[in-house]
């Protein structure tokens, strides 16, 4: 059963820092082209983020919403930046927070749940780097 009380929670924030052998790593293992991004990462290397949250205790908020693993799904993943991509070199801190929780009915007339979790990226200053939306979809039971 999906907690919607979770909607709105926010997590602990944690620290990322952007690795030069990390992200070397990551395009290697996405078959990514090393030469083309330079000192940039690409855009999804926000997505190993994860690693970084579940070291951090109460960062992951993922764990509150009460999905059940055998009937849910990663339906969706985008990558908003706010400025240039974040570089080799940078250390950024991120917080998660359960954005939405929201359902839609399919043609079945079965009740699929929804829900948003957005992953925020500062630089030093507390600037916004970038986010992470990451939506998740629970199917109903059958």
């Amino acid at each position: 059963m999906v907690n919607k009380a979770a909607e709105g929670l926010v997590g602990n924030r944690f620290e990322f820092p952007v690795e030069r052998g990390k992200v070397l790593e990551f395009l290697e293992a996405t078959g990514g082209d090393v030469e083309a991004f330079g000192s940039l990462i690409p855009p999804t290397y926000l997505t190993s983020a994860f690693f970084w949250e579940a070291r951090v205790q109460g960062a992951d908020v993922k764990e509150a919403i009460g999905f059940d693993p055998s009937r849910s799904v990663h339906a969706e993943q985008e990558f908003r930046f706010h400025g240039p991509p974040p570089r080799l070199g940078d250390r950024l801190t991120a917080t998660s927070r359960v954005d939405r929780i929201y359902e839609k009915t399919n043609r079945a007339g079965k009740t699929l749940t929804f829900v948003d979790v957005v992953t925020d990226f500062r630089d030093d200053k507390e600037q916004l780097r970038a986010e992470a939306i990451m939506r998740a979809l629970e199917f109903p039971h059958e």
